[in-house]
């Protein structure tokens, strides 16, 4: 099996981490009768780590059909080499990095961590825009 297909599966685990990690700190916050209900009622703000979790979630979100797309791509097309797989690991920690250092709201190092994780993704995506 291709290495990328391995690493996106790791990008799942990953999107699990982060869907349970917000619900975890917004059901501490607002209980457990929020979380198993229809959450209908207007709430206050999330706090900062709630918040922070969120934002982190959401911004995984936006950049993970990419990564799909990058990584199944190249197996499809039958581009895949060691420059595919070292991008796929390349964003992959990246995204494993980025997201304590955004709940703990560490700022510059998370965005130097965001952009290193789209150098991954391009160096991926590359052989999919050559003709």
């Amino acid at each position: 099996m291709p290495v990328e297909l391995t690493i996106l599966a790791w990008g799942m685990i990953l999107l699990l981490v982060h869907i349970f990690a917000a619900a975890h700190v917004k059901t501490k916050q607002y209980g457990p009768k929020w979380n198993m209900g229809a959450r209908d009622e207007t709430l206050p703000p999330l706090n900062a780590v709630a918040g922070r979790l969120s934002r982190a979630q959401a911004n995984y979100m936006e950049t993970l059909p990419i990564a799909i797309v990058a990584l199944i791509g190249v197996v499809v097309a039958g581009r895949t080499s060691e420059w595919t797989a070292l991008g796929g690991w390349i964003w992959l920690a990246a995204r494993v990095i980025y997201l304590p250092l955004y709940g703990f709201g560490i700022p510059v190092v998370r965005t130097i961590i965001f952009l290193s994780g789209l150098v991954g993704l391009l160096m991926t995506l590359w052989p999919l825009l050559r003709i």
